[in-house]
């Protein structure tokens, strides 16, 4: 199968329109989350919380259970930090991944298709429910080819996550509880950064200085 030169540039080219709003949106997920974490007294960077996630996942990848290494880990969102997960940075919600898991996440959680959490959602992928083109089924396919081990590691996986969030109840519930309403300021704050950066960037680009006429296009052999 050959690489898609075009759709990759088009794609592109159509994210870095939303990237300075989504970056908002991570700015303001950020500041929720140490208001609650100042509120309930623990932080992400508390030494007692990177205890408690290596007493629960080792040095292993919190999903597949890969042994993880410096250049190929990722600080894990259970519940993504994005538009759609609306997941904060606070104790019970992060964790590590590797790289492979985390994107293979991050696609499932523009979806969130069998689960209200992004992680669940993830996790339960396992070849049962989905359609048969299903890039995350795929995923795990991949990972464990046989049916029966990848159910069994999948609800393994989902099993641990939920032992591993039990002390840090208080705010995977607040979490879950507030989700519905900071959903909707992000969806605002999403829309208003969109329409500021698009006036603004038009007003700026019609004052520049430059003689666009006297851009040529390049002749390209066939």
């Amino acid at each position: 199968m050959s690489f898609d030169v075009a759709a990759a540039l088009r794609r592109s080219t159509g994210r870095s329109k939303s990237d300075v709003a989504n970056k908002l949106v991570s700015m303001f997920l950020h500041e929720v989350s140490r208001k609650a974490c100042t509120a309930g007294g623990m932080s992400v960077t508390d030494p007692r919380y990177a205890k408690s996630v290596l007493a629960a996942f080792g040095t292993s990848c919190l999903y597949c259970g890969g042994e993880l290494e410096p250049d190929r880990t990722s600080v894990e969102h259970l519940n993504g930090m994005n538009r759609v997960s609306v997941g904060l940075h606070v104790p019970g919600n992060v964790a590590v991944a590797c790289k492979r898991c985390n994107n293979g996440k991050r696609q499932d959680d523009q979806l969130l298709p069998l689960a209200e959490n992004g992680w669940e959602s993830f996790l339960s992928h396992d070849g049962t429910r989905c359609a048969t083109k299903c890039k995350a089924c795929a995923y795990w396919s991949d990972i464990w080819p046989d049916q029966k081990t990848c159910v069994v590691s999948l609800t393994s996986a989902r099993e641990r996550i939920h032992q591993f969030q039990s002390p840090y109840r208080q705010f995977v519930e607040w979490s879950e509880s507030t989700r519905g309403s900071l959903r909707q300021k992000i969806e605002t704050l999403y829309r208003d950064c969109q329409k500021f950066a698009t006036d603004e960037i038009g007003k700026l680009t019609l004052d520049l200085e430059l003689e666009f006429s006297e851009v040529k296009t390049l002749e390209t052999k066939d």
